[in-house]
């Protein structure tokens, strides 16, 4: 009967030890070491990540800055096409005109070297 007896002890040891084990192994102090080491090993990829992520924005930023002048600069060449029409119009105007002014000053220097051919040496 000793044996059963030992049996019955050894297990109430182990499993004291285990309970003991279990306990120091979640205890806060461990916890909080485990979380300090884990934060120790990501926080300078977090920090390049950050850093990364900062760059990336003023990057998108000055995109969007050129994007938005680009489409502001459209806009406004959009908006001066009448400008351009008009200016169009003039221009074909002076043209007609310039295109009258040399028919009749064509006209007017044709009528009096007819009247006075030149003379002959």
């Amino acid at each position: 009967m000793e044996e059963p007896e030992m049996q019955l002890k050894v297990k109430k040891v182990t499993d004291k030890f285990t309970e003991s084990m279990y306990v120091l192994a979640n205890e806060p102090s461990v916890a909080l070491y485990r979380l300090q080491e884990h934060v120790r090993r990501s926080l300078p990829e977090l920090a390049q990540h950050k850093s990364d992520m900062q760059s990336w924005e003023e990057q998108s930023q000055g995109a969007i800055y050129t994007v938005e002048y680009a489409c502001s600069a459209i806009k406004n060449m959009t908006d001066s096409s009448v400008y351009f029409k008009s200016i169009d119009s003039l221009l074909k105007h002076a043209i007609a005109m310039k295109d009258q002014l040399n028919a009749a000053q064509g006209r007017s220097t044709v009528g009096p070297q007819a009247k006075n051919p030149p003379a002959s040496s």
